[in-house]
């Protein structure tokens, strides 16, 4: 079991939370990014889908990923060791959740299974809070040194935040 610990490949927390931050920010683009050329297969009430995604989007990020990104923002700052294994950024739970979600969206887009008029405004609405969510993983990155000196374990995120600012 030793052996094995030793080969995984550990990163500092702070390295830790800059590759979450990359993945939701890859992963918040790359859907805008789909959803917006599947807007362009019909441009009708355009605007009103682009406005009602942007609203859904960031509802979904205050009631649902703002909490998910902190708690894992609070999973990477209370994991025990100093050099986590590099994949410890997500729970096994939220693995399988992207695992999910990746696949059916990819089989809804490939076989047809949802309007793409439907399908862009999903791929809108959920690039948008994943975007937003992964500047709390840039913010934590940026200012971990001080926060773990200042704070030593981070509990409660919102008032550190409003303190560093």
């Amino acid at each position: 079991m030793d052996l094995i610990n030793t080969l995984k490949p550990g990163v500092p927390k702070r390295i830790m939370l800059f590759i979450a931050a990359a993945v939701w920010s890859f992963a918040g683009i790359k859907l805008i990014l789909i959803g917006s050329t599947l807007f362009g297969e019909t441009k009708n009430l355009l605007g009103l889908k682009v406005g009602g995604s942007i609203i859904g989007g960031i509802i979904f990020y205050g009631l649902m990923f703002s909490k998910v990104s902190a708690n894992l923002v609070k999973r990477i700052y209370h994991l025990p060791s100093k050099r986590p294994f590099v994949l410890y950024f997500f729970n096994l739970k939220s693995y399988i959740l992207m695992t999910v979600m990746m696949t059916s969206g990819i089989l809804s887009r490939k076989y047809h299974l949802i309007p793409f008029d439907y399908l862009a405004i999903v791929y809108l609405t959920m690039g948008i809070p994943l975007l937003l969510s992964s500047f709390r993983f840039y913010f934590y990155g940026v200012y971990y040194s001080k926060l773990v000196k200042k704070h030593n374990v981070v509990d409660e995120f919102e008032d550190i935040e409003e303190e560093v600012i």
